[in-house]
């Protein structure tokens, strides 16, 4: 994440699930006044905030070291644990300079059997330079929040499910995407080799070619940058031309929980981010729950985005909370209707 790409938004735009409009207004009204939830599990911020120290302390995950097998190694752990269905995608791919590597998406499936199925889904590899930072420009960062943080997340959701006594009526596929972010640095200036600026490479590949065979999803949710100090969740725009319907009932199910001040009313751009490849190869209605709160160093994403301040201490475990305590409310919500 990533340049707004408008020539493939408009390409998007074209697609039968999405309608273009221009929809610039501010702040739009949330409805919260008859919202209903369902009960749900509880979850403790601070055992998320956990979980990103755990991938962390393996060190920068870029494609092809040891720190990216071992975390890898450790996903699949974890789910296994929950008792799901794991397998890991391994695919070939090229850096933006057209170099090959091997890449990795892990998909974890509760409820194999049921039809109806929902996608949470999230990058695990960690950038691999820190190409807006003043110094260590060309050093691999830490990632906490910009990889991390969503994988926490959807690794807690999964647990506190598994936990919980309710079943759900509905499947789940956690998706980890590898070499979401091996694009170029921001002052490279050659050709790059793939269709999302050198981004999104394990959700391309996943997306043309699923762990299912002509695998859909009711709708997906997309977890990306979702810890940070300060983050505030405004409506991606691809999201809204995408998913009007499920992106504002993730908002005003936030809001019904006390959150509103942190996922805000407010339209966001474009992100080219991996839920473009999902909407665009699979037709899946999919949002992307992503910090814009616009910091002054980038303008578009949080202070520490593609720097090495992306570490630890720019993680807040009420973030955290927030996001994971809302996508679970929307998911047992799902499950009553």
């Amino acid at each position: 994440m990533k340049r707004k790409n408008l020539i493939f938004y408009f390409a998007l735009c074209s697609l039968s699930i999405v309608s273009c409009r221009n929809n610039d207004s501010a702040t739009e009204q949330t409805e919260v006044a008859s919202f209903v939830n369902s009960p749900a599990p509880q979850v403790d911020g601070v055992t998320i905030l956990d979980k990103v120290q755990a991938q962390v302390d393996f060190g920068p995950r870029v494609p092809g070291t040891a720190a990216h097998k071992a975390c890898g190694d450790w996903i699949e752990a974890e789910m296994k644990k929950l008792g799901l269905d794991v397998q890991s995608q391994n695919f070939p791919a090229v850096t933006y300079l057209g170099n090959p590597f091997t890449g990795r998406n892990i998909i974890a499936s509760s409820n194999p059997s049921a039809t109806k199925r929902i996608m949470l889904s999230a990058h695990w590899d960690s950038r691999a330079f820190g190409d807006q930072d003043d110094e260590r420009k060309n050093e691999p960062i830490l990632a906490a929040n910009d990889a991390a943080s969503g994988v926490a997340v959807m690794i807690e959701i999964a647990q506190a499910i598994a936990k919980d006594s309710s079943q759900l009526n509905f499947g789940i596929d956690y998706i980890f995407f590898d070499a979401e972010d091996m694009g170029p640095p921001a002052d490279y200036g050659g050709k790059v080799q793939n269709d999302y600026s050198g981004f999104c490479l394990g959700s391309d590949y996943w997306s043309q070619n699923p762990h299912v065979e002509n695998y859909t999803a009711f709708y997906g949710i997309l977890l990306d940058m979702v810890g940070a100090k300060g983050a505030k969740f405004k409506k991606e725009g691809v999201s809204m031309q995408s998913a009007p319907s499920v992106q504002a009932n993730i908002w005003n199910t936030a809001a019904s929980l006390g959150y509103g001040s942190i996922f805000v009313n407010q339209k966001g751009p474009e992100i080219t981010d991996d839920h473009w490849p999902v909407i665009k190869n699979r037709k899946i209605p999919m949002v992307d729950i992503i910090d814009l709160q616009a910091g002054p160093n980038n303008g578009t994403f949080f202070n520490g985005w593609h720097t090495h301040d992306d570490n630890m201490d720019a993680m807040d475990a009420s973030i955290l909370k927030a996001v994971t305590q809302t996508v679970i409310q929307v998911l047992y919500n799902e499950n009553a209707k």
